[in-house]
């Protein structure tokens, strides 16, 4: 799946949490921060282990104020990574 999440997220920690979830989860993928002040994840996994990450997005660390999440499908073994890293 791909991810734009807006809102209060860039510089609270937002990248970094959402690294470690996706983690704990066994996701692969990466998260950055994009020049406009949105983040964006890119993740693959399991289906249901995906969907806990999306619900995760929507609410970020404690720090960060989450105003909007969109995402989008990507196709099943698109993303080419072998761990879950942090971008930017």
């Amino acid at each position: 799946m791909h991810a734009l999440v807006s809102g209060r997220v860039q510089g609270v920690g937002f990248r970094w949490s959402c690294m470690e979830e996706a983690e704990r989860l066994g996701l692969v993928g990466e998260v950055r921060n994009l020049p406009d002040g949105d983040v964006e994840v890119l993740a693959q996994g399991p289906a249901d282990d995906v969907a806990r990450l999306i619900a995760w997005l929507y609410r970020g660390p404690r720090w960060a104020s989450v105003s909007a999440v969109v995402i989008t499908d990507l196709e099943p073994g698109s993303l080419r990574k072998r761990a879950f890293v942090m971008g930017n």
